[in-house]
């Protein structure tokens, strides 16, 4: 058997989405930047696209741009609002996607932004007190940059409170939303959220294409220097195809989410009961309970000489999963997300994600596996 639990890094396409963006592959190649007919009729389906995205999370058209997936739209925020929104401090956490980390770390280094980490505790969940503490002490104009939901534990911030802490205190607000977009509800004003993010592929749809929401009282320049391209802020030819294919990927996936999300809820509680029923010693690192993503379990096995190669055995047995962020794959060191949560570092952490498409029979197949070569 073949099972993929590893949905977190990526989805499979679904094969509405491929149908939809077929045409734009084929027949419709124009340049949307041209102005006779092979042109606009591809400039018209990329702003039914933006109109889309905008819709579901509750923004204006104008308020999205298309990028070439979340690790732009972050580095376009963070940066962004560092060069072009007078921010002179980042306040931020330990757990956050590298490609987030990273752009912290260069505002600080490169840009001599002044940056601050929030105090987290051992599931991952972000001290919203001492948020508050953080933003209260100091004048300067700030960035509050705090994933929704963690891509490694799945632990969710409320996002809702969080913002309305940053609105408080007049700083803005960049979230990580790729885990969430079309698996939770999104609104953009209820959140007072001034950037968020998404990517294509990790809800069934293309690779090499996101969304950038900017809050239009906000808006930041173009990370990359070209052309005039969305509306003057992402330089470079539109990934036409693959914006289409995003947008039919989202609203099948809102169309659908409330009864995608009681499905994988099910599945994922079924998964940690067996493993508790199977093993003795099983952890979880981040929350199980609805204070977690439902698509993502990262379980902690105890140290032995056979989990030390535990991903690696699963693998031979058609068994597709992870040790952290896909991201940071075939990196030497561990999960910086679960050296942050304080947890023993000779335990074995494993994350399985799930979709739609997986079954009660792929995870007691996985539970199996796992009492065989544990």
């Amino acid at each position: 058997m073949k099972v993929y639990f590893d949905n977190a890094a990526t989805t499979a396409i679904d094969e509405e989405v491929l149908e939809a963006m077929m045409p734009f592959l084929k027949e419709h190649f124009g340049n949307p930047s041209t102005i006779y007919s092979f042109g606009r009729e591809t400039r018209a389906a990329i702003e039914d696209a933006r109109k889309t995205i905008a819709q579901l999370i509750n923004a204006q058209p104008g308020e999205i741009i298309f990028t070439s997936g979340a690790t732009e739209s972050n580095n376009t925020a963070i940066k962004g609002a560092v060069n072009y929104l007078g921010v002179e401090r980042i306040i931020t956490s330990l757990l956050e996607h590298h490609c987030v980390e990273y752009s912290v770390e260069f505002c600080r280094d490169q840009l001599k932004v002044e940056t601050v980490l929030v105090k987290t505790d051992d599931k991952g969940n972000i001290d919203l007190d001492d948020l508050k503490n953080l933003l209260a002490s100091s004048d300067k104009k700030t960035l509050v940059t705090l994933m929704h939901a963690n891509n490694e534990i799945g632990t969710l911030l409320d996002i809702e409170k969080a913002g309305a802490i940053c609105k408080e205190y007049k700083a803005l607000f960049h979230s990580d939303t790729v885990q969430t977009f079309a698996h939770l509800q999104i609104d953009v004003q209820k959140m007072q959220v001034d950037f968020i993010s998404g990517a294509a592929h990790k809800f069934h749809g293309p690779k090499g294409v996101g969304f950038l929401y900017m809050r239009k009282q906000n808006k930041v320049r173009s990370l990359i220097h070209g052309g005039g391209q969305e509306r003057g802020y992402r330089a470079g030819t539109e990934n036409v195809y693959g914006i289409v294919g995003m947008a039919a990927a989202a609203k099948k996936a809102y169309r659908n989410l409330e009864a995608d999300k009681i499905y994988i809820t099910e599945l994922k509680n079924y998964f940690i009961s067996k493993l508790k029923e199977n093993f003795n010693d099983v952890d979880f690192n981040g929350n199980t309970d609805e204070r977690s993503l439902y698509t993502v379990l990262n379980v902690s096995f105890p140290p032995s000489d056979k989990s030390a190669l535990l991903l690696f055995t699963l693998d031979l047995e058609g068994i597709c999963c992870s040790g952290g962020s896909a991201c940071g794959s075939g990196a030497a060191a561990g999960s910086h997300v679960v050296k942050a949560l304080g947890k023993d570092e000779n335990r074995i952490s494993i994350r399985f994600s799930f979709s739609k498409h997986n079954t009660w029979e792929e995870v007691d197949y996985v539970v199996g596996k796992l009492k065989e070569k544990l």
